[in-house]
């Protein structure tokens, strides 16, 4: 019998003028678009609201007729999604005990079980926010600058995020970058995170840092000011996020795959 849970709130931030993918919102997988296809998978896994945080009443008006979901516009100017998150906490007056989950909005495939996961995780830790990883098991992927990688601690607590190879495996390196030494534990960084209404309304007055303006990495702002991230494995594999043109495509190809298996 899976653990209960505390009701929560999915709050998708879809920025449009995206640099590497102008207008991701509203491209099209499988002839839906990326965001009904977020926000609907924020409604299979039992959030109690789900709602869209944009800048662009392109993406309201794609939203309309969406049932449940909610919209509310933000400013343009948010550094992260996590800002951006933090404006609609207070649009809509959510009390600091609020579970709030943040879904990228580049994140089509997330399955139910990950996004009830990372609520699971910010309830069984007393970390303030909470994410998901899950094994890398090809260099192509180590190396790949676009893949987020997390390294963590024994207490299941981040240590750092980077879009650099890490841990780095200096002798095994030294020999081959072709191919993952067995025995490191290497880690996608999953883009959903669970923090409380409070914390995140605490989060997005901090001054960003230089590590997380480095990177272009949100969640370094809260390890740097010194806030503890959980880290759990996800229970299901999240298909990577969308970034890229490349990264569109490969989406058409996964989806098309998953037809044909129910075919």
């Amino acid at each position: 019998m899976a653990a209960k849970i505390p009701p929560f709130v999915v709050v998708v931030p879809a920025r449009f003028g995206s640099t590497r993918l102008p207008g991701k919102p509203l491209l099209k997988i499988g002839g839906e678009s990326m965001i009904r296809r977020v926000a609907a998978r924020a409604g299979q896994a039992g959030a109690a609201q789900v709602v869209v945080a944009t800048d662009d009443e392109r993406v309201v008006h794609e939203l309309r007729g969406c049932g449940d979901i909610l919209v509310c516009m933000t400013r343009e100017d948010h550094a992260s999604g996590s800002d951006r998150i933090a404006e609609t906490a207070g649009y809509f007056g959510w009390p600091d005990d609020t579970v709030v989950v943040n879904l990228q909005g580049d994140e089509p495939f997330a399955p139910a079980a990950g996004i009830r996961a990372v609520v699971a995780t910010l309830a069984g830790d007393e970390a303030p926010m909470a994410t998901l990883a899950t094994p890398i098991e090809e260099a192509g992927e180590l190396f790949d600058p676009n893949v987020v990688k997390v390294v963590r601690g024994g207490n299941g607590r981040a240590l750092y995020f980077t879009r650099a190879p890490a841990p780095w495996a200096r002798d095994a390196f030294a020999r081959d970058r072709g191919a993952l030494p067995p025995d490191v534990p290497f880690l996608r960084h999953i883009g959903i995170y669970a923090y409380r209404a409070g914390f995140l309304r605490r989060l997005a007055a901090l001054p960003r840092t230089p590590l997380e303006q480095a990177e272009s990495l949100e969640q370094l702002r809260a390890l740097e000011h010194g806030y503890a991230i959980s880290v759990s494995p996800t229970p299901e594999p999240f298909p990577p996020g969308i970034d890229t043109a490349e990264d569109l495509a490969r989406a058409e190809r996964w989806l098309a795959g998953q037809v044909r298996e129910k075919l």
